[in-house]
């Protein structure tokens, strides 16, 4: 009889980790061959690319570093004549014009406002755009309303004398702003109530905001025909970003609504408007805008433009907002209405924040066209950056072959700059807001 020998047995108590994966399926080669040379066509495309690259970057990197001039004191440090280098970028040029660039002529005394009002500009925009920043509703107060009358103020220098006649005209337009919100919460069968007390609302905001610029806070007063540069370019794009969003909210509802004057009103002006390039609004604004007002009466050179730019910019708003609204499903509007909800009530707090979701590259895409468009000020007159550059490098102290090259360098990346964060800012608010979207 036999017996079976007993083998020994061993279990492993501890578990093993993974082993990673190789090398070609995973870093910087596996995403170099996933997506510049997954196929022949791709592979061709990054070639040509890397070649234009090869050829491009090198002339570029050159001219704007390697041989550039940094200091000097005039157009000898950038002509090869006269013993300077003018095979590259002329910096010393900029850094002796950038004053100049930055404030225009604003009056030198004065210009510490203007480091005031960017330094203002900064903390709103940060406050509105940091998404885990205390108290945004104050912020957008700050932003959409303190902000612009401390601009006003330290910029111009604010006493503005109104008169007896311009407050009484004041009063009237607030019993007729009163009087419209109940006829129109009266047409959309909602409480009068709540209209008549935002009515109230805001003509208290602009009465208070009048009472402000009235006063007289001992600045002296610089008129806008001395601002230029970086202030007047970030001034219209401040504007007209700020006023185009909640105008092209309005228009692009106006355009949906059920009431046909104001559905054929708000299409009327959204489809005159973007018939029409930006130039010629901004020349019918500086030259016709003053038509509209009694003869002793003016408008400021500075404003025209900036209240063309906002209501060209607020047309083509409306319709990205309004591209976004027509994606929403039907079942949105029937579920917030079996809520109870009222039309006002639906879109503040069921609608509006999903279409705007929904649009945000297209908004982002607006603004950017809106901050590079700014330039087209100079048109009428305004010496925004561009214009700035251009007066100054016909200046003969700075004549020189590369003076032109290097100021329109200039600009291109301060327009690439904030227009790259725009960006970069969009993407991430895509990410943060689509997260429970991908599946």
């Amino acid at each position: 009889m036999s017996t079976a020998v007993d083998t020994p047995r061993f279990i492993r108590s501890e578990k093993l980790e993974a082993l990673p994966p190789p090398n070609l399926a995973r870093g910087p080669i596996a995403w170099v061959r996933e997506n510049l040379f997954s196929g022949v066509f791709n592979t061709i495309l990054t070639l040509v690319v890397l070649y234009l690259l090869y050829i491009a970057v090198p002339p570029i990197m050159r001219f704007l570093f390697i041989d550039a001039v940094w200091t000097g004191t005039d157009r000898a440090a950038c002509r090869a004549d006269m013993g300077g280098n003018e095979s590259g970028a002329c910096w010393a040029f900029i850094w002796s014009k950038l004053t100049y660039f930055i404030y225009g002529s604003y009056t030198g005394s004065e210009r510490w406002r203007v480091n005031i009002f960017f330094a203002l500009l900064a903390i709103g925009v940060t406050w509105m755009l940091w998404l885990k920043a205390p108290r945004r509703d104050l912020g957008a107060a700050y932003f959409f309303w303190l902000f612009p009358v401390l601009s006003y103020i330290l910029l111009t220098g604010g006493n503005e004398d109104f008169g007896l006649q311009f407050w009484a005209g004041f009063a009237i337009f607030g019993a007729l702003l009163m009087a419209l919100f109940a006829f129109a919460a009266s047409l959309l069968k909602t409480a009068i109530r709540p209209a008549l007390l935002l009515s109230g609302g805001i003509v208290a905001v602009i009465g208070v905001t009048l009472l402000l610029v009235d006063l007289d806070f001992g600045l002296l007063h610089v008129p806008t025909s001395l601002w230029g540069g970086v202030l007047v370019t970030l001034l219209v794009a401040t504007v007209g970003i700020v006023f185009s969003l909640p105008f092209g909210i309005v228009l692009a509802l106006g355009r949906r609504s059920k009431l046909p004057i104001v559905r054929m009103a708000s299409v009327i002006f959204i489809e005159f408007v973007r018939g029409v390039p930006l130039i010629t609004v901004l020349i019918m604004a500086n030259t016709m805008l003053p038509l509209f007002l009694p003869g002793d009466m003016t408008v400021d050179r500075l404003l025209r433009p900036l209240v063309g730019t906002a209501l060209f910019a607020s047309a083509y708003m409306a319709e990205v907002v309004r591209g976004g609204l027509q994606a929403m499903p039907k079942g949105q509007y029937e579920g917030a209405m079996s809520l109870g909800l009222n039309y006002p009530q639906m879109m503040v707090f069921i609608i509006l924040p999903q279409a705007l979701r929904i649009v945000i590259p297209g908004i982002v895409n607006t603004f950017i066209g809106l901050f590079k468009d700014t330039s087209l000020v100079a048109i009428v007159g305004i010496f925004d950056l561009i214009k700035t550059i251009e007066a100054s490098r016909i200046d003969p102290n700075w004549a020189a072959p590369t003076i032109s090259y290097t100021g329109y360098a200039f600009a291109a990346l301060f327009y690439f700059v904030f227009c790259w964060g725009m960006s970069r800012y969009s993407l991430g608010v895509e990410r943060r807001l689509a997260a429970g979207q991908k599946r």
